[in-house]
């Protein structure tokens, strides 16, 4: 029910309040951090570097096609747990052909520990077809055709292309986006965003490595529930705050 004023109350509801002064002017929204100059970028890198100079991934993999379909079912799912599916599979499944014949029942009871295995276990049956029928049972060095696989987008065709294929990639994971607009490196309201402004910002000579050096800084140092500040290697650098103590 709609409950109207009278025009008597309306008019002293107004004289009892003036217009405030700024009256209509939206309220300030929070401040953005400010951007890392590019020297303190530099420096960021440059320790991640001296610290591991050839940082790994954690899928395990035996040639393009196997790691392709590792970073396909690690959406959602642990590199731990991927790598404990695929020991089996690979073993029997290394090729696009080996796995049409293996077949999607017994694809999905190899990963069945795996969340979303089912919808999985059809992707990878359909890339692996659409290799053979496409690209001759290879893997294309090319991220437009790498995409267009089924359960592949731009941060898995990313990965491929920079782990195996040694491009300088950024592929943009739930832990790299976190860190990158903590620190801030390139804050952005989405991975490509985030993507853009990290290729943007990164020393060349440091961009094949970045990849997996701010995945895996976000993943055991600057977690998501409580960053371990105190133990980083760039927390003089950092702006996030208050930092986190031991305990």
């Amino acid at each position: 029910m709609t409950i109207r004023k009278s025009a008597s109350s309306a008019k002293t509801s107004s004289a009892k309040k003036p217009a405030s002064k700024g009256a209509g002017k939206a309220a300030p929204g929070p401040a953005q951090p400010q951007l890392l100059p590019p020297e303190d970028v530099a420096e960021i890198f440059a320790r991640f570097h001296k610290a591991d100079p050839e940082p790994q991934g954690e899928l395990e993999y035996v040639n393009a096609y196997t790691l392709l379909v590792a970073v396909v079912l690690s959406a959602q799912a642990t590199d731990v747990g991927v790598n404990r599916a695929t020991r089996g599979l690979f073993a029997v499944a290394d090729t696009p052909q080996k796995m049409l014949a293996l077949g999607e029942d017994a694809v999905r009871d190899h990963i069945k520990t795996i969340g979303l295995f089912r919808a999985k276990a059809r992707n990878v049956i359909a890339l692996s077809q659409l290799l053979i029928d496409r690209h001759g049972g290879e893997v294309p060095v090319d991220r437009e055709a790498l995409e267009a696989l089924p359960g592949v987008g731009r941060k898995t065709a990313n990965v491929v292309l920079n782990i195996f294929f040694g491009h300088a990639t950024i592929a943009v994971d739930t832990h790299l986006f976190r860190i990158s607009n903590r620190i801030p490196l390139a804050p952005g309201r989405t991975p490509l965003e985030v993507e853009q402004g990290l290729l943007r910002v990164i020393p060349e000579q440091y961009l094949l490595h970045a990849h997996h050096w701010l995945i895996l800084h976000g993943r055991y140092v600057c977690k998501a529930r409580k960053p371990e500040c105190w133990r980083c290697l760039i927390a003089d650098i950092c702006r996030y705050e208050p930092k986190s103590t031991p305990g």
